[in-house]
């Protein structure tokens, strides 16, 4: 278990900075009202009632609900069969796993998920995301990075 808390401290910071910055945007950002922070950058506070882009939001709230549980206990066990060793495939598991309850707290308590990051130009944008997408995104890049690392350390088989 000691090896395995500063993963879980990581993934108790993670909520807890998601559902903090979530909570200033609701408390003080108009909802659908574009706050432009830089040309391509802005805040836009707005709701998602599906999963990442909107993709099942036929499900409702509770089987949504039960579709993160599933995804998040899946992730945990992937991340148990985790060595060590594998610190970059442990930290994306943990980051991950910290947006997926970020985003599953925001669905269980308002029955959807808070989004306020918009990049965009003036004649296209990007969905609107949170911190907690941003974890989730980034944890999976790192997952992957570890399996690409171990795969090119893997002795090649001689030809002898």
């Amino acid at each position: 278990m000691k090896t395995l808390s500063p993963y879980l401290l990581l993934v108790a910071v993670a909520i807890a900075l998601d559902q903090w910055i979530k909570h200033l945007v609701e408390t003080t950002l108009a909802f659908q009202e574009k706050v432009d922070l830089v040309p391509f950058l802005a805040l836009f506070r707005t709701y998602n009632t599906g999963i990442a882009f909107s993709m099942l939001s036929s499900f409702g709230d509770t089987g949504l609900i039960v579709v993160s549980l599933v995804v998040a206990a899946f992730v945990l066990y992937l991340a148990t069969r985790t060595t060590p060793g594998q610190v970059i495939a442990r930290v994306g598991f943990a980051l991950i796993v910290g947006g997926a309850l970020g985003n599953l707290i925001d669905r269980a308590v308002y029955g959807h998920v808070i989004d306020y990051i918009l990049f965009h130009t003036p004649v296209w944008s990007f969905a609107v995301f949170n911190l907690a997408d941003v974890f989730i995104s980034v944890g999976a890049a790192l997952v992957v990075l570890e399996e690409f690392v171990a795969w090119r350390r893997e002795p090649k088989p001689s030809n002898d």
